[in-house]
């Protein structure tokens, strides 16, 4: 087999990686926003059943998440498989959100008390306090730990051979049992490109919001 056509192959099955990525920091980022006002809300029941729900999904590895929201149908209801691309992406949106929540948590809360009652003084709602005093100040804090989550979860997009979703590892793999070395270290420049634009891209971001001071 020519290294050509391996080559593609490769960037084919990371283009299923990259979905994952994707299609989990589309529904995860502002799904881990509302998961975050269900852990700060002042009614006791709410927060706790939040805050459980985020302990449990962060306690517990995501590999074992994807396998049972693939199996769990099927094994609980006696249904029908989710198709196994789904099922990972399902996994994916919903372990990340809560990570996501938490790192919004930790930005909303640190921002000064004082900045709301002004606000309140001012007569703005507390829709205009989030949007127009918060929510900038909050970005500004949490674009570090958000980008250790993005470059986390290009590489966790691996798990999703567990449930024999060919991404590119998987067929690295496979060369690797066909006596073909260079195709892992292929793979790994891949992943280390992706992280690299991502570093840049972040790098740029904390630039573009040196303006607002925290």
């Amino acid at each position: 087999m020519s290294a050509s056509v391996i080559f593609t192959s490769l960037t084919k099955t990371f283009g299923i990686n990259c979905q994952i990525f994707f299609v989990t920091l589309l529904f995860a980022l502002p799904l881990g926003l509302i998961i975050s006002f269900g852990s700060m809300s002042r009614f006791a029941p709410l927060r706790a059943i939040v805050k459980t729900f985020v302990w449990i999904i962060r306690g517990t590895p995501l590999m074992l998440q994807i396998i049972i929201i693939f199996y769990g149908p099927g094994l609980l209801w006696d249904g029908d498989l989710l198709p196994r691309l789904t099922a990972v992406c399902v996994a994916f949106v919903i372990n990340y959100a809560c990570y996501f929540s938490e790192i919004y948590r930790g930005g909303i809360q640190s921002i000064p008390r004082g900045q709301y009652e002004a606000g309140q003084v001012l007569g703005m709602t507390k829709s205009q306090i989030f949007f127009k005093v918060t929510l900038l100040q909050v970005i500004k804090r949490v674009i570090p730990p958000m980008g250790n989550e993005f470059m986390t979860l290009i590489k966790d997009t691996a798990l999703a051979n567990v449930i024999a979703t060919k991404e590119i590892i998987m067929m690295s793999k496979e060369y690797a049992t066909k006596g073909l070395i260079w195709p892992l270290f292929s793979t790994a420049l891949f992943f280390l490109l992706f992280c690299g634009i991502l570093t840049l891209l972040f790098g740029w971001l904390e630039k573009k919001m040196d303006y607002f001071r925290v």
